[in-house]
């Protein structure tokens, strides 16, 4: 019986994925156990030749092993041997070279910073194609202008901006979402000015604001969700949680 055109025979969902959960949407970590939606988590996949590798956008093809975004586990993992069990588990020894052998499974020793990097590509990426969008406002006085009417939904800033310049847009952004007295802050990033300055194609981006508007015909998460869903695994895996 052959397989239509449009369906695999094998598939890294049907791997991954916890059994008892709906949609597949959520995967176990193999290092704690710990079960949370993909979004949340760091895929890793294997290479032909049988190197690990960051794929942190889910879409290298092959079987993937998924991983909490905690730097600081990860190294120890790596150096008790516990990451390699866990992968030999996970990839099922390795890439399979033929009927009769597998290709042995290796990575490198900065696989963490290999990590951090891609973690920040798909936040500079992301940040880029909201800006494309029409979903990123930059520019102080602009950031609060639309803070204090409603319409940031995702306040960011720079971590080399002053205390003084987060404090102002802060205090604009808890007006226009109904926060104020509560103390809630903006998002200081992992990422300098000069990071988000190259991200956006701009000079000098200190503060960004987020829309939290979806298209009307949008089901899927707002502009603010998905640059938070970035923001979230990069400043989880470097150790510096973002306020929920």
């Amino acid at each position: 019986m052959r397989t239509p055109p449009n369906e695999r025979v094998s598939s890294d969902i049907a791997e991954d994925e916890v059994p008892g959960h709906a949609s597949g949407s959520e995967r176990r970590c193999v290092l704690s156990g710990q079960v949370l939606p993909r979004e949340e988590l760091i895929r890793l996949a294997v290479a032909p030749d049988g190197t690990v590798h960051p794929d942190p956008a889910g879409k290298a093809p092959g079987r993937g092993a998924w991983i909490v975004p905690d730097r600081a586990a990860l190294e120890s993992a790596m150096t008790d041997g516990h990451l390699k069990r866990a992968l030999m588990r996970a990839f099922k020894g390795g890439p399979a070279k033929d009927d009769a052998k597998r290709v042995p499974l290796s990575y490198s020793d900065d696989l963490p910073h290999r990590i951090e990097s891609a973690l920040s590509k798909v936040l500079a990426d992301r940040l880029g194609l909201e800006l494309r969008g029409g979903n990123v406002v930059l520019g102080s006085a602009k950031i609060e202008e639309h803070a204090r009417t409603g319409r940031i939904a995702l306040l960011l800033h720079a971590s080399d901006s002053s205390e003084d310049g987060r404090k102002k847009l802060d205090q604009a952004w808890r007006v226009g979402t109904n926060k104020e007295g509560s103390g809630e802050r903006g998002t200081v990033l992992p990422l300098d000015r000069d990071a988000l300055s190259v991200a956006l194609g701009r000079e000098n981006v200190v503060h960004l604001g987020v829309s939290g508007l979806r298209g009307v015909r949008s089901k899927g998460p707002s502009a603010a969700d998905r640059v938070g869903q970035a923001v979230t695994r990069l400043s989880r895996f470097m150790g510096s949680d973002p306020p929920d």
